[in-house]
């Protein structure tokens, strides 16, 4: 499992799977190989149900982001 954290405040987002990871990897931008780290807005949320993301991790990724407008989600393996 990948626990996901809000990067600014620690905060436990929730866990994902590690297909779920992949898609993310596969879909947004890592600064690096061993980038943990994504930036996360509406719009990316929009995008990423655009490419068919599952509804788990976009409900997940949506609550966590609330009312802000965007945030970093950190992962790391457990």
């Amino acid at each position: 499992m990948i626990q996901l954290r809000d990067k600014d405040t620690g905060t436990s987002i929730g866990t994902i799977t590690e297909e779920q990871l992949h898609f993310l990897q596969d879909q947004l931008e890592e600064e690096s190989p061993e980038d943990a780290d994504y930036y996360i807005n509406g719009a990316t949320l929009d995008m990423l149900e655009e490419q068919g993301a599952d509804r788990a991790l976009l409900d997940l990724l949506r609550a966590a982001l609330g009312s802000r407008e965007d945030m970093e989600v950190q992962w790391t393996k457990v």
